[in-house]
């Protein structure tokens, strides 16, 4: 089954708009209505969608590490281009399941 994707608040509208044009199935933080919450809000949201988190917050990496379930988290270093993040979604998206993205961490 095809990944659907989560992007926090710290991901450029821009990123998820490019994806969401080339089919990809991206829910924002802002759609979402979770602006300014805490993390294990968002993180509440992405396992009950079945969403992997995509974010460039070191939080959630702090997560990952306490043994939290999750359904994949997807991280970039400040400073990746939108090109590359746009590029590392899409090829996550066509190579890794979504079976193959619970509780594992992809970095772009």
């Amino acid at each position: 089954m095809a990944i659907k994707f989560y992007c926090d608040e710290h991901i450029p509208l821009s990123i998820a708009k490019a994806l969401k044009r080339r089919g990809v199935d991206i829910l924002t933080t802002q759609e979402a209505g979770l602006m300014g919450m805490a993390d294990e809000k968002h993180l509440q949201l992405a396992v009950s969608q079945a969403r992997t988190i995509i974010t460039q917050d070191t939080d959630f990496l702090r997560i990952h590490r306490t043994g939290t379930s999750h359904q994949g988290i997807v991280f970039a270093h400040q400073g990746t281009s939108i090109g590359e993040f746009i590029q590392g979604i899409i090829l996550i998206y066509q190579v890794l399941s979504e079976q193959e993205m619970k509780n594992h961490v992809e970095y772009l």
